[in-house]
């Protein structure tokens, strides 16, 4: 009886002490949380397009102030961070020999392109569609729909530029060129 007795007294206060956690009260573990906005500060994001085995895909980026097209360019040629990169995004857009230039003007974006197209990796394809669809992204935070974007691309080596679009899928569709009036000075149809 009495070894019933010593183990019970010794299993109860096996019991009672816990599991190894004392009664030690608060402890400090830091400084206190950082990194949160004031209440009404703006939050400002770019919209880059990148390349996933789905086709093109927005990632959106926090960003300082609104991204001008040039900004948005910049970014995406820096190519995806590491949570983008996570969730399968790479980039097509080849190397440039020169600067990409971008230039916001009436609603539009004139696009300066160091190289012509059929220089870049496949002929273009999908790494001008992200530099495309940047490009109007920006341009289309003031307001418009970005497939309201014209891009004008200026080819190194060529003459008059091309205007292109961005649709909200991340597709580039061309702009036809408009038909030229039947009594323009050159036309075909300018019977002199």
């Amino acid at each position: 009886m009495k070894r019933r007795l010593t183990c019970l007294i010794a299993l109860s206060a096996v019991l009672s002490a816990g599991c190894g956690i004392g009664s030690t009260g608060p402890v400090r573990a830091g400084g206190p949380a950082s990194g949160l906005r004031e209440p009404g500060a703006a939050t400002h994001f770019a919209q880059l397009y990148f390349v996933s085995s789905y086709g093109i895909q927005p990632a959106t980026r926090e960003v300082d102030a609104p991204a001008t097209p040039q900004q948005a360019l910049d970014l995406l040629l820096k190519g995806p961070d590491a949570a983008e990169r996570a969730r399968g995004l790479i980039t097509e857009v080849p190397p440039m020999d020169g600067p990409l230039v971008a230039q916001a003007a009436d609603g539009a974006v004139d696009l300066h392109l160091p190289v012509p197209v059929a220089n870049m990796t496949g002929g273009g394809g999908l790494g001008l569609s992200q530099i495309i669809c940047t490009a109007a992204d920006a341009q289309a935070a003031d307001g418009k729909q970005l497939s309201d974007v014209d891009v004008r691309v200026y080819e190194e080596g060529f003459g008059s530029p091309w205007t292109i679009r961005c649709d909200e899928a991340g597709n580039v569709v061309p702009v036809p060129e408009p038909a030229p009036s039947p009594g323009a000075r050159g036309s075909r149809w300018n019977v002199s």
